[in-house]
């Protein structure tokens, strides 16, 4: 319609819209500028965001609804009360635990260390938003077991739940490309497992010099 022209047939095609494209990435930059300088609350300014793409025409109404990613609402509505119920069971407390005797009599750090392998690993099985949701209630439990700042712990579970390498199953990109790569499953670890050493040799060091324990 834009370009008042028939499709014959839906070829995947687009025309880029150079006025709406600036209009849609400035009202974007400036909803995480408003939230990064605290005035805004980043959900409320990016509900902002597509109320006013809606206004605007740059997202048609009716597509809205279709391009919400229900199965992550779906998701986060079913792991958030698992996260609750494994708090409220007993259940981190056990875990925080284990991970707390497994590296009895070690300093801080390399408990750290071991808090960002073990939601790595359950990273490479779960959704990321997941395993963050269950891992952080874990390392504020272990955060308060050692007397110490819970934030590097929170920040080890944020990177380390972003982290799923090892699987095509870990996140929904490393499936998206499983197909049209013509990979194996077996492919992932080999190229996974040396990056997510670097990121722990990386991240620990990094998280201690930012939030210290």
């Amino acid at each position: 319609n834009w370009l008042r022209a028939l499709p014959l047939a839906d070829r995947g095609l687009g025309v880029t819209q150079h006025g709406r494209a600036a209009l849609a990435v400035s009202l974007f930059a400036a909803a995480v500028a408003l939230a990064s300088f605290g005035i805004l609350y980043l959900p409320v300014a990016l509900a902002a965001v597509v109320g006013l793409y809606v206004i605007f025409d740059i997202v048609p109404l009716r597509q809205v609804y279709d391009e919400v990613e229900w199965p992550v609402v779906i998701l986060l509505g079913s792991m958030i009360p698992l996260g609750i119920a494994l708090e409220q069971s007993g259940g981190t407390e056990l875990i925080a635990g284990g991970i707390v005797g497994l590296a009895a009599g070690l300093p801080a750090w390399v408990i750290l260390t071991v808090l960002m392998v073990v939601v790595m690993t359950l990273s490479d099985v779960l959704n990321n938003t997941a395993t963050a949701v269950i891992g952080a209630p874990i390392a504020v439990d272990i955060a308060g077991r050692l007397g110490a700042n819970p934030d590097p712990f929170l920040m080890a579970v944020a990177v380390a739940s972003s982290c799923a390498f090892l699987t095509p199953i870990g996140h929904k990109n490393n499936t998206l490309i499983l197909g049209p790569g013509g990979y194996a499953f077996g492919d992932y670890w080999r190229m996974g497992l040396p990056l997510e050493l670097i990121i722990v040799a990386v991240g620990v060091p990094a998280i201690l010099v930012f939030w210290p324990l």
